[in-house]
């Protein structure tokens, strides 16, 4: 058995293991000690100090967060002395940081303004010179407002240890240090994947995603346009916590309500999107699985992974999967056989994808990503943006009642729903590879190897009588591990499945925002994703090729996966970027 340490915290003892922090130790019997820069197996480093407390026989005041704790220690974390030195601590960091509450993006989630309103900070009495920084807004997805960071470093950790890319940092020294890019940089022109995990980890309204509310509602009130919502898997799954419900709760049918009486003419399902990917996905994975062709083949639905691979690995490009991800090819569909079908003008069409995601938004913005001159989609809102619509409506959320997707594309399985979690795309290409591979219609649709929270999971399958070698791996330090074991030839994977968001897109970088407390007591990834499989097992089709409405279009209109129709519409082609859009040593 593991030695225990024994120590005492506000007159309570507690035993924890060795390399406990005095912070863990706090929280194991209940004592809350207030912390900012905190991130639990992110960010621990003692800079905010509003984790301080007392240790009998040490001088000053000893950050929590960092401390082991230590056989015998006596700690105190609520003395005036204490209380006082953090209002302190709270009242200069609010000295140097725009009094904008009411119209900050964050104002009600901001860990900031919350510790403001415990403390009872009523005036500020370190009134200060400020250093007016540029906000930078160029990237199509991320927007960093320099002037609302604290130097928490919470971002810097997410980008760097989190993600492996290091596109921010902190720079300069003492009142001129502040968190900036190569250069200072826009974040569009360095080496970010757009990924928005630094904006998740911000406990401010340093970093948000850039805003397309605005147009949206501007074209819902246009008589001339038909303005369809598409809703990723991941949303319903998160959009609930924005008006106060558990962390998992499943709210499609109030989601599709809200959407509609928002004034949006159609509300369909991007699981459809899915079911399009998996069927053209699978068919190109058989192809090369048969011919050993471009082995392994790794998807392609995430876009910030897929800018990580043209820029970090562009020589493993030819693995890629050449679908779009799926609201790109739903798109494309909406604008072609369904403005056919109901006789709409596309040019009249405005696609509006609400996701859990802002890399999304430059995915839509890509080159590549429109058919004879028409974009696939036009806005993406995140959860959090359509939570905002639905706020500024005045639509009471929770007391909605259950609506349906629209028909005819409003119809998918339960494989489109998992897509939202890691592991799920891989599982529900599985599902239909291996019917098509056998000629058969398999009871075995659940692959568990491959679900979890683990941030690489490797298996076999066997399909076929065929062994076949696959990966799953989420947050892109963990990519980078899987294309170096593929570049060195350490690794003989057929199938590999990469999410850019560690977790998958259920906890992609649009969805609600989690406080550092919340993300250290609850599994939040777990809960969603339980959310969506829930989705899938209550599904009555579970594979993508079994869906009525894909079939249908295939029959009508695409003629079967991988037809020259589908390649035109459903897929895409990668390039070489570089990291830089500037000169470095400038």
């Amino acid at each position: 058995m593991e030695d225990l340490i024994t120590l005492t915290i506000d007159g309570k003892e507690v035993k924890v293991k060795k390399h406990t922090t005095v912070l863990q130790a706090a929280k194991q019997i209940g004592i809350d000690i207030p912390t900012l820069c905190y991130l639990k197996e992110i960010n621990a480093v003692g800079d905010c100090r509003m984790c301080i407390v007392e240790i009998e026989g040490r001088r000053g005041y000893i950050p929590s967060c960092i401390q082991m704790a230590e056989e015998g220690m006596v700690v105190h974390t609520n003395t005036p002395e204490v209380m006082e030195a953090r209002k302190m601590m709270l009242d200069l960091i609010l000295s140097n940081h725009p009094q904008e509450c009411l119209t900050c993006i964050r104002s009600g989630n901001c860990e900031l303004q919350k510790l403001a309103i415990e403390f009872n900070v009523s005036n500020i009495e370190y009134e200060g010179e400020r250093i007016k920084h540029e906000i930078d807004d160029i990237s199509p997805s991320i927007v960093r407002d320099t002037n609302k960071c604290i130097l928490c470093r919470r971002c810097i950790s997410a980008c760097k240890k989190v993600q492996g890319i290091g596109a921010i940092d902190c720079v300069n020294r003492g009142f001129e240090s502040c968190v900036s890019t190569t250069g200072n940089n826009s974040l569009n022109n360095v080496n970010c994947t757009f990924c928005g995990q630094c904006i998740v980890a911000c406990p401010t309204g340093a970093l948000h995603e850039k805003e397309e509310i605005d147009n949206v509602w501007e074209k819902i009130k246009d008589p001339n346009t038909v303005v369809i919502a598409q809703t990723a898997p991941a949303v319903r799954a998160g959009l609930g916590e924005e008006f106060g419900m558990p962390i998992g709760t499943s709210v499609t049918g109030k989601m599709i309500t809200a959407i509609k009486r928002l004034g949006f003419d159609k509300v369909f399902d991007t699981n459809t999107g899915a079911d399009f990917t998996i069927m053209e996905e699978a068919n190109e994975f058989v192809e090369r699985f048969t011919k050993n062709d471009n082995l392994p083949m790794i998807t392609s639905c995430s876009p910030g992974w897929v800018k990580f691979i043209e820029t970090n690995f562009p020589n493993l490009l030819p693995h890629l999967s050449t679908c779009k991800s799926p609201h790109q090819m739903f798109g494309a569909l909406i604008k072609t056989y369904y403005a056919k079908k109901e006789n709409i003008d596309p040019n009249s069409i405005y696609v509006v994808s609400i996701m859990p995601c802002v890399a999304k938004k430059f995915e839509k913005s890509r080159p590549e990503m429109e058919v004879d001159k028409l974009r696939d989609v036009d806005a993406v809102l995140t959860t959090r943006e359509l939570a905002r619509m639905i706020k500024q409506a005045n639509i009471d959320f929770v007391n909605l009642p259950d609506d349906e997707f629209d028909s005819p594309m409003g119809e998918a399985t339960g494989a489109g729903a998992i897509f939202g979690t890691t592991g799920g795309v891989m599982e529900a290409a599985l599902r239909t590879a291996q019917d098509t591979l056998t000629g058969e219609n398999l009871d075995k649709i659940d692959f568990e190897a491959v679900r979890g929270g683990n941030g690489i999971k490797r298996a076999t399958v066997n399909i076929a009588g065929k062994d076949i070698k696959v990966v799953a791996a989420s947050g892109l330090q963990n990519a980078r591990k899987i294309l170096e074991e593929i570049e060195s030839g350490e690794a003989d994977y057929q199938f590999v499945e990469i999410m850019a968001c560690p977790g998958g897109c259920v906890m992609g970088g649009g969805q609600p925002i989690k406080s550092s407390k919340t993300r250290s007591e609850i599994d939040v990834r777990k809960l969603r994703a339980d959310a969506l499989y829930s989705i899938d097992e209550k599904s009555t089709l579970r594979k993508s090729h079994e869906n009525p409405i894909l079939k249908k279009i295939y029959e009508d209109y695409l003629e079967k996966p991988g037809s020259e129709i589908a390649e035109k519409l459903l897929h895409t082609e990668f390039a070489k970027r570089e990291k830089y859009n500037i000169d470095i040593e400038e």
